[in-house]
């Protein structure tokens, strides 16, 4: 959830409001104007190397862009989107993403037009390697070199215990955020931008000892619409392999295998679900400690796709992939979800949660 969001938006969510959105649009060369929209939405999806996407509806024809000095070039300029709610007198916006400009398109002579964005992590992605690269130190120091190589002036922020990795070098065309994401897997971590733009190093929440952020309950003054439920096994993994071995270190070689040992657990490693392991390396790893860490991140993933749900509520834009919810349905039963991919819609409509991790909540 939005670290800066009050409990009155939060409770301002299930009464009767006016969605309003707010675009700002940061110009090459310093200046920042505000983008009238007229619709659109961005999708939040923890899955994809830029976990958020936008499409943003203006509809002055004018604005498509002839010249690469036009302000909806797409040449650099970045757009900052808030979308919040409007109630009488009070107004609250919070931040659903910071885009950097992709496309821009439309009819020229009735509009509307179309502009379509992704986040921060793209710039990092698109600027590949030319001559090897060599990371070294810590994983975080390493990340956020990596990062500010493309964005100096980005701000890396991290919540990860931090440790020591091998040296590793990156061959010319190598993707760097894919490094990014390869460093922050040897500390049990994930990277991503999030809605304020700022790069987050985190570990993935544990739904059974992280508390709810949002109630999706059946009701009145709740945010429950509809639901749907499923349970697979394809894709599930309950034991990770992690390896690490350096060359151009003088430390052995390690493996550690991280395994569901939870025996009240539907994928207890030496359960009826049988064992079913994956195998992750990387030179980054050079302690048992690093490579427990990156197996118990991999291990979290891998059993959550257990029992998924699509929970459609009244929209939440201060939702964050990762983010606990506590669903609520008709029969009174009570199921913990973790949320994986959603639309913000920006000038209303529901919102169609797909989570993954359903447990048995209270």
């Amino acid at each position: 959830m939005y670290a800066n969001v009050t409990a009155r938006f939060l409770a301002t969510l299930v009464e009767p409001h006016k969605p309003v959105a707010e675009v700002d649009l940061f110009l090459t060369d310093g200046r920042v104007e505000g983008l009238e929209v007229v619709g659109g939405s961005v999708q939040v999806d923890r899955s994809q190397a830029c976990r958020r996407t936008c499409t943003l509806t203006i509809a002055d024809p004018s604005l498509i862009p002839r010249t690469a000095t036009d302000k909806l070039s797409v040449y650099g300029a970045r757009m900052r989107v808030a979308r919040g709610v409007q109630a009488g007198e009070y107004r609250e916006l919070v931040p659903v993403g910071v885009f950097r400009i992709d496309s821009v398109e439309g009819d020229v002579d009735d509009g509307p037009v179309t502009i379509a964005g992704k986040s921060l992590e793209v710039i990092v992605q698109d600027d590949k390697f030319t001559v090897p690269y060599r990371a070294s130190g810590t994983a975080v120091s390493a990340i956020t070199a990596l990062i500010q190589r493309s964005i100096p002036d980005a701000a890396v922020v991290s919540t990860a215990v931090d440790a020591a990795i091998g040296p590793r070098t990156w061959d010319v065309e190598g993707d760097p955020w894919a490094a990014v994401t390869e460093l922050a897997a040897a500390i049990g971590a994930e990277c991503y931008a999030d809605a304020d733009g700022t790069f987050m190093i985190a570990e993935l929440p544990d739904p059974l000892t992280t508390l709810p952020v949002w109630e999706i309950a059946v009701g009145e003054g709740g945010s429950y619409i509809q639901a749907a439920r499923g349970m697979s096994s394809d894709g599930v993994k309950n034991g990770w392999l992690i390896r690490g071995e350096n060359t151009e270190t003088a430390v052995a070689p390690v493996a550690e295998l991280v395994v569901d040992n939870d025996s009240g657990s539907p994928t207890y490693w030496s359960g009826p679900f049988g064992r079913r392991p994956d195998f992750y390396s990387s030179p980054t790893i050079v302690s048992s400690g690093s490579a427990i860490a990156a197996g118990n991140l991999k291990l979290r993933a891998s059993i959550a796709p257990n029992a998924t749900a699509n929970l459609v509520s009244m929209a939440n834009p201060a939702l964050e992939p990762g983010d606990v919810l506590r669903a609520v349905y008709a029969d009174k039963s009570v199921e913990l979800h973790q949320a994986h991919s959603f639309p913000v819609d920006l000038v209303g409509g529901d919102m169609a949660i797909q989570t993954i991790s359903a447990k048995e909540g209270t």
